[in-house]
């Protein structure tokens, strides 16, 4: 892994203090899923429709009735138009569907989030937007800040090329803004955004599989989903709001060597999902370095009189495939208990990429009392590590111990 620095916020006035707190507080979270559920045999069913049977396409078909999803949310069902044309849709057939669909879920989400929050659209300060099926320019979040009437002037960050680890990748981005107005005495409202409108790939990755004869599981997993919240410096005060999770600190690595094993490449027919095995054993060999590096990284946590082993923290795992989950349970001697929220989204909703950690923060939170230390963590393209140490605010108690054993 590449050399990183620590995030941590230090005071270097002449008191001689330790390390300031960052101050940092997720104040609102709204998650917005399709209406629509796609399930294992579905797809069976669209393949069938369009494609002759060959090797490759069994083989994907029965890879995809042991996922342990089941189901997928969608913007459409197997019926929709889009994926019922002669033809695969075109990239730019996507991207409409995108600007009408996935910033309708977008608005929603944030909407959620704000509402949470229960502040005014007026005192966001800035906004930062993550999305890999979407290229668009403007970008998609240019739509979403004038549905939701947010200010002309709000300050915008869309992020690109960071895949399934752009929800805290966003996160970690709004972070840093956040403690940058900090420094300036300055109140920071960050609305955060993901959004992933996957499912209306289906056709494309079909194609390669009939034409390229590949086995592409990429089609077995992902989902469609926004998801938003709303960061907090705490500079002016939230008088409504409800605090849920507090940062405590977070880390970014590259893993060596690994640039063609995840990424998702363009193409005429929208893009290409890359998915190689390796993925879930660079996953599960990364995340213990990189969370032991975190805690040190922490002034709070670095501390022989706390007890900060993996299994003394949830986790909000984003769910990338089940051999990811499980190579991380297995990889940090941790229950699936402690990853109940990541096995919950997985199963009922599937990968919606950058959208989904955001989704599981919040399940964690829906599932009752918890940990008061939460990581959060998530793989992209590069291969990039994302995590992120939280305190959760509300519901702290004894976690159940029964769930996905």
């Amino acid at each position: 892994m590449s050399p990183s620095f620590d995030n941590n916020v230090t005071d270097t006035s002449t008191d001689g203090s330790q390390d300031a707190p960052l101050n940092l507080q997720i104040l609102g979270i709204g998650i917005e899923y399709p209406p629509y559920q796609f399930r294992p045999e579905d797809l069976d069913t669209l393949a069938n429709r369009f494609y002759p049977p060959s090797a490759a396409l069994s083989k994907v078909l029965m890879i995809n009735r042991f996922t342990g999803i089941e189901t997928r949310s969608a913007i459409g069902t197997i019926d929709h138009p889009i994926v019922n044309q002669p033809n695969a849709p075109s990239i730019a057939e996507l991207c409409k569907l995108f600007l009408t669909e996935g910033v309708a879920l977008s608005v929603a989400a944030c909407r959620k989030a704000i509402k949470e929050w229960g502040g005014s659209v007026n005192d966001i300060t800035h906004v930062v937007s993550t999305s890999c099926t979407n290229s668009a320019n403007p970008g998609f979040d240019h739509f979403v800040v004038k549905q939701l009437g947010l200010r002309s002037g709000v300050e915008k960050v869309l992020l690109h090329g960071v895949g399934c680890s752009g929800g805290l990748a966003a996160l970690r981005t709004a972070a840093n803004l956040a403690m940058g107005a900090s420094f300036r005495g300055r109140p920071a409202r960050v609305l955060v955004l993901a959004c992933e409108i996957s499912s209306v790939l289906v056709r494309s990755e079909l194609d390669s599989v009939a034409k390229d004869q590949d086995t592409r599981i990429g089609l077995t997993l992902f989902s469609d989903c926004a998801s938003a919240l709303v960061l907090s410096n705490g500079i002016g005060g939230d008088a409504r709001a409800r605090p849920i999770y507090e940062l405590q600190g977070w880390k970014h690595e590259v893993l060596d060597d690994s640039e063609t094993d995840l990424g998702f490449d363009v193409d005429p027919l929208g893009w290409k999902v890359v998915l190689s095995p390796r993925v879930p054993e660079f996953a599960s060999a990364a995340v213990k370095p990189v969370f032991t590096e975190l805690i040190k990284s922490i002034t709070d946590f670095d501390d022989e009189e706390n007890q900060n082993h993996a299994e003394d923290f949830d986790w909000a795992l984003h769910p990338g495939g089940s051999t990811i989950i499980t190579g991380v349970q297995d990889a940090m001697k941790i229950s699936p208990s402690h990853l109940r929220a990541s096995y919950d989204v997985y199963i009922n909703h599937g990968n919606s990429s950058s959208a989904t950690i955001i989704s599981v923060m919040h399940k964690l939170r829906e599932m009752g009392e918890g940990r008061e230390k939460v990581v959060a963590c998530a793989f992209g393209p590069g291969i990039a590590i994302e995590m992120m140490i939280l305190k959760r605010l509300t519901g702290v108690g004894a976690p159940p111990t029964d769930m996905y054993t």
